[in-house]
């Protein structure tokens, strides 16, 4: 803009100053000057010329220039520079500081030529040069070297305003028409070295990106075009909850895209492809705001073992699922309508899901599982085999239906698990939509699963008993899980049953869990003899209320031991469970200290009347009691017949992880019995 502005008013100005071969100056004000490209505002222009001498030295100042199409505009832009015959003395040649307040000073060479102008514009070693002959006035060239990225931000501004350029380089080429009747045309071939972007909200942006690509870029009355054809190389992506990590291998993008006024851009033309890891084409439309809005697109993933470390981490980390291992083959089809999926449809080929953690997985998926916003659709999947905490279970088939936003079970469908089985009785899936996120409901049945073997798979004491129970409905929204309805496990002679279930972020970073349990007429003498617990005859009754858990680590309950006082048979009790039960709760046999050593020594059992033990624990510390209590001191075995033993506890308020460790000693057998 400059330049041909230059070459307008320059002349005039030589001839005034120069025709009479004196020292002489010339001001020249224009109110405004309007090129194809960029409109200047109160320019004033001034040369200074001595007597006798080879320069001069010209002085350009606007107060406004404006490159609407562009985005660019500058206030108070000045440029002083001397002014001198080219050395082929066929033009004029002036090279000097461009500044303009706010930015960093530049400098510009210009070289007027008879036919021909060029221009350069620099500052450190990036040079972004301009060219232009008379014989196509309507064409300028511009030749790019290590151009810094954020002189490209005003032109981004026009295209996504929310977007800030933090650093790479730009080199190529570019040809910028220009006619009055014709669209800006911008075409050309550009590399993008270690760009950096984001926006002020944090959801987009791009860290060490590299790229090459062939462009055409169209701007009349509002309308932009623009299309883009090459490949992207290494750096990182951030859209949303989305997370791209681009292969060092070239990475194929093409795509054809518009723009009216200031509306989103639509690209009707679209495509990706990494290889065997994930080819995408398909439509998409964004919103003004920069969000997605609508898409059509068909993706092939011939290798998934790539896919989840290149594309899936980001939302896979929500659920704490970031190093998710995939292997298999799968295509889909995937539509979105105002942000909302409006079909999605998959084909699997022998797929498996793998948690890094071994918390979870499925190996053999296949199927053709589709999801519908509207009409009903039927479809199907299966799996092999899988595990769930180290729990094993055998291969379903799962037929599906999907009607009105909702993806369902049509019929109930079993899993064979630890020698019983698992029932879905009903499953209900809805994908996120206006502002909410995944949803689903399911009811299951659990028949005579093998509590020794869920025991043996989770490295349990030696439990035995089988796990019975219905839950007549599980709901998970907001990242919580709730279950309605009691499990039941008839385990030791007796019930265990547990309500009041939920999970909050059970597929995050640290899941919360809270129940309650209530144990009723457990086989002490079982029991015992799992947990090398000494040995106990009688009946357990009791309860775990309000039972709170974070990353599967208690954090607070209220819990209640006590025996069954309707038990008929007989009542005794071990000296070792004596011992034990002195050593948890940090007390000991009521016998007086030398009497007791000396019992202990005589009798292997002693008879008692009943057992009673609680704590209720909060910040670390159990607040424990008994069947009866006196200060600091609560009774914990009350005996009964000769010898009469009783266990009392002398410490009401235990460090939690101090118990834990005695409780683990116990079941281990290396508690060291205390006699006082």
């Amino acid at each position: 803009m400059l330049p041909a502005m230059l070459r307008r008013i320059l002349p005039l100005l030589l001839l005034v100053v120069l025709a009479p071969a004196q020292a002489g100056s010339m001001t020249a004000r224009i109110a405004q000057v309007t090129t194809p490209v960029a409109t200047l505002r109160g320019v004033t222009v001034e040369l200074q010329w001595p007597a006798g001498a080879d320069s001069g030295q010209l002085t350009l100042s606007a107060r406004q220039v404006t490159a609407a199409d562009l985005g660019y505009r500058f206030d108070n832009l000045s440029w002083r520079c001397p002014l001198q015959r080219s050395p082929a003395d066929s033009g004029w040649r002036c090279a000097g500081e461009l500044r303009s307040p706010g930015n960093p000073p530049m400098v510009l060479t210009v070289d007027l030529a008879t036919a021909t102008t060029d221009a350069t514009l620099s500052r450190g070693d990036a040079v972004l040069a301009l060219s232009r002959n008379s014989a196509s006035p309507d064409l300028t060239r511009l030749d790019l070297t290590r151009v810094p990225l954020a002189w490209s931000q005003a032109l981004l501004d026009t295209a996504w305003p929310a977007a800030r350029l933090n650093g790479g380089t730009l080199s190529g080429r570019l040809s910028i028409e220009t006619a009055t009747q014709r669209p800006l045309r911008v075409t050309g071939r550009l590399s993008v070295s270690g760009l950096a972007l984001d926006t002020q909200d944090g959801s987009t942006a791009a860290e060490g990106v590299g790229a090459q690509f062939d462009l055409d870029y169209r701007s009349s009355k509002g309308l932009a075009l623009l299309t883009l054809d090459g490949d992207l190389r290494g750096g990182e992506i951030l859209a949303g909850s989305a997370y791209v990590a681009l292969p060092p291998t070239p990475v194929a993008l093409s795509l054809a895209a518009q723009r009216q006024g200031s509306s989103g851009w639509k690209i009707p033309q679209f495509s990706w492809d990494d290889g065997d890891a994930l080819r995408v084409e398909g439509a998409l439309g964004f919103g003004a705001d920069a969000s997605l809005r609508e898409a059509d697109l068909q993706l092939d993933a011939h290798d998934l073992a790539p896919v989840r470390a290149r594309y899936l981490s980001g939302w896979l980390g929500l659920f704490g699922l970031g190093e998710l291992q995939l292997n298999g083959a799968m295509q889909a089809h995937l539509v979105l309508d105002e942000g909302a999926v409006a079909h999605a449809d998959a084909e699997l080929h022998d797929v498996s899901v793998i948690d890094a953690q071994q918390r979870f997985r499925l190996e053999g998926l296949s199927g053709k599982p589709s999801f519908s916003a509207s009409t009903a659709q039927s479809s199907s999947m299966s799996w092999r085999r899988g595990a769930l905490q180290g729990l094993e279970f055998g291969g379903a088939s799962f037929p599906l239906r999907s009607e009105g936003g909702n993806l369902g079970l049509v019929q109930a469908v079993s899993i064979p698990m630890l020698g019983g089985q698992l029932r879905f009785d009903g499953l209900n899936l809805r994908p996120p939509a206006e502002g909410r996120g995944m949803e689903f409901d399911l009811s299951l049945t659990v028949e005579q699963v093998d509590i020794g073997q869920v025991s043996a798979a989770l490295a349990w004491p030696a439990f035995r008993g089988r796990l019975d129970g219905r839950i007549p409905m599980v709901r998970y929204a907001n990242d919580r899980l709730d279950f309605e309805g009691t499990l039941t496990a008839q385990m030791f002679d007796g019930t265990v049953m547990v309500s009041g279930l939920a999970m909050e972020r059970p597929f995050g970073t640290a899941p919360t869990l809270s129940a309650d349990i209530v144990l009723d007429d457990l086989s002490l003498q079982s029991l015992t003899e799992v947990l090398g617990f000494g040995q106990i005859t009688g009946a357990l009754d009791g309860s775990i209320r309000q039972l709170r858990m974070v990353d599967w680590s208690p954090q607070s309950f209220d819990a209640e031991f006590h025996t069954d006082p309707a038990w008929q048979g007989r009542q005794r009790i071990s000296q070792r469970a004596v011992q034990d039960i002195s050593n948890v709760g940090g007390g000991q046999g009521g016998l007086g200290e030398s009497l007791q050593a000396q019992a202990l020594q005589l009798f292997e059992d002693f008879g008692y009347r009943k057992i009673g033990i609680s704590c209720r624990l909060a910040e670390e510390v159990c607040d424990m009691d008994g069947l009866s209590s006196a200060g600091n001191s609560f009774s914990i075995v009350q005996g009964s017949g000769l010898p009469h033993l009783s266990v009392v506890g002398f410490n009401r308020r235990v460090d939690w992880p101090t118990l834990v460790e005695r409780l683990v000693d116990i079941t281990k057998g290396d508690s060291v019995p205390v006699i006082e």
